[in-house]
């Protein structure tokens, strides 16, 4: 680790943190529906909203109707983008006269975007057309963020109300979140990036003679350079830990990451809402000491594993080191393991990125994940195997680690002989059940699915390596697709029927079979009487708790997935150092 790439790391959490406050203290008034002023500008636009879809943002709702609401309303959305899909061909903004996608294809990506997983097993330049990835692919970036920041607000009012029976109303909370937070933080950023030449254009794909010939005078000159409105849809692929790329390299592409300035800003951009929202959850709540303590636990972590995965790819790959490569860093040479990582970003900025679109459900790259060390690749597999809880997507991350926290409290009543409470309310049978439901789906259908997936062709041959790093490929396929986060080892060619169907309902479970049981444990906090804080209870906010917590999320992560990681990234490593 030199002093610059030091430097770096510290610059984007030192950002990052002091940035939380803020953003946390507005998006708490938003929800809250205090007197903003931005409301003086888009307050006609939100009653417009509810009056054209008919609802009374002012009626609650319980747990049930809004699970109903926010199904239905992800139902017609993943459908609308299924019909652009395979209607594309036929309808206008498509310069370059793209074909329809292939029904499994459709079915895969319409899933991929309404669950805010965005994993794109095809590539965006070649097959999509410019009106499927606006009207289609960013319309559900918005809303597939504001959906998940909804279902944390419901839950926060769990916490906070006694003896009730609603948790809100899903459409005001979706307008809200939508209309005051993403869309303006989507507009400012989409306009700095354009400055620093992020591509916004209806033009066509433009044909541009190449810079230096190559080959003979008699070959072709000219070469096909994609464009199309980028920057609209970068902002709220990062800002909405959305992840799905406008172009297929994703933000390794110079047209949608340019410039380290664009870089950083994109970078921060994946974790800012949700780090955020941990202070918007404090202050909710009544008591911003939980807040801090969460975003606490959350930073310690991910720190932890960005100097690791910046270690291992800086130490090189032993194989090529017997070859005679010269991997130390030097003043012509950066070191390390530079294999599908872009020169301009370096291995700091790619193994930061890597580690914090893993953290969170952003899925976004600047570097190929599928080159990483076995163990530098290890890293991200994992964050997203631990249940996108560290920072993970805006929303779904925190209330994903406020079921860590009723495990955590769980644990710690029975060591210490009492009911178990949190923020005034009894952490009991009900909840504990639900909180399973949320830890065992998603670890059952990465693994079952990888277990099916290494049991049939179709899936063994999709992998473009043999041995334990094929194995890695389809564990981390799954792992992504469960985890809705949406970034890949690439080298698993996964645009085939059988993927795009199994990743598909993989997806499917992880999103929302986690929120149907958060959603119940809303309710159920929602309606039990809140509980003074007496000599016996366990302090929530000191770095105890804090370290309890994380305890619980890396216990959890380790006996769930070290079987399998052992298969695949463990057992590459150990083969890589024994071919020295």
């Amino acid at each position: 680790m030199t002093a610059n790439g030091l430097s770096q790391i510290t610059l984007y959490f030192i950002v990052l943190l002091l940035l939380a406050k803020p953003l946390g203290v507005y998006m708490a008034a938003v929800y809250e529906n205090r007197p903003l002023l931005l409301k003086l500008i888009l307050g006609p636009l939100e009653a417009g909203v509810y009056r054209l879809i008919g609802v009374n943002p002012e009626q609650e709702m319980r747990w049930t109707e809004y699970a109903a609401a926010l199904f239905w309303f992800n139902l017609f959305g993943g459908l609308a983008v299924f019909a652009l899909q395979m209607l594309q061909a036929f309808l206008p903004l498509n310069p370059q006269q793209l074909g329809n996608v292939t029904a499994d294809s459709a079915f895969n990506t319409a899933v991929s975007f309404a669950t805010n997983t965005n994993w794109q097993g095809y590539g965006g330049e070649t097959t999509m057309s410019y009106l499927t990835q606006m009207l289609g692919l960013s319309v559900q970036n918005f809303v597939s963020a504001a959906t998940g920041m909804a279902v944390l607000v419901a839950m926060i009012r769990g916490f906070k109300r006694t003896h009730a029976d609603s948790i809100g109303n899903f459409w005001a909370d979706l307008t809200r979140g939508t209309l005051y937070i993403l869309l303006p933080l989507s507009f400012v950023l989409a306009l700095v990036l354009v400055g620093q030449g992020v591509v916004q254009t209806f033009k066509p794909y433009q044909t541009m003679p190449l810079v230096e010939q190559v080959g003979t005078a008699t070959e072709d000159s000219t070469q096909t350079l994609a464009v199309g409105p980028v920057a609209s849809q970068i902002a709220i692929k990062q800002l909405g830990t959305n992840g799905g790329g406008f172009f297929n390299a994703n933000a390794a592409h110079p047209f949608e990451n340019p410039t380290p300035l664009s870089n950083f800003l994109e970078m921060l951009a994946i974790l800012l809402i949700p780090a955020a929202l941990c202070h918007t959850f404090g202050s909710m709540v009544g008591d911003t000491r939980q807040g801090w303590a969460i975003l606490s636990a959350m930073t310690l972590v991910l720190v932890s594993l960005v100097f690791l995965a910046v270690g291992l790819e800086q130490g090189g790959n032993p194989t090529l080191a017997v070859l005679g490569v010269e991997q130390s860093i030097g003043i012509d040479q950066s070191g390390g393991n530079m294999e599908g990582k872009e020169t301009r970003f370096g291995i700091v900025n790619s193994a930061l990125w890597a580690t914090a679109t893993t953290a969170a459900s952003n899925g976004s790259v600047n570097s190929m994940h599928d080159s990483y060390t076995p163990l530098g690749g290890l890293v991200p597999m994992w964050l997203i195997q631990l249940g996108e809880v560290i920072f993970g997507g805006v929303g779904s991350g925190l209330y994903g680690m406020l079921v860590f926290v009723l495990i955590a409290v769980f644990v710690a009543g029975l060591m210490i002989g009492r009911t178990p409470e949190y923020l005034g309310k009894k952490i009991e049978a009900f909840e504990i059940k639900m909180a399973a439901i949320v830890i065992l789906i998603p670890a059952f259908f990465i693994l079952g699915g990888t277990a099916l997936a290494v049991m049939v062709e179709t899936g063994k041959s999709a992998a473009a390596n043999p041995g334990a790093h094929g194995f890695s490929e389809i564990l981390y396929a799954f792992s992504s697709a469960a985890g809705n986060n949406g970034s890949a080892f690439a080298g698993l060619s996964a645009n085939s029927p059988f993927y795009n169907v199994a990743l598909g309902v993989a997806m499917l479970a992880g999103r929302y079979g986690i929120i149907i049981p958060v959603l119940a444990i809303a309710g159920s906090l929602a309606a039990k009487k809140t509980v003074p804080a007496s000599v016996g209870t366990l302090p929530t906010h000191t770095p105890l708790f804090v370290m309890l917590l994380i305890g619980t999320v890396i216990l959890v992560g380790a006996l769930t997935f070290v079987p399998a990681l052992a298969l695949g990234p463990v057992v590459e490593h150990l083969m890589m150092n024994a071919a020295r």
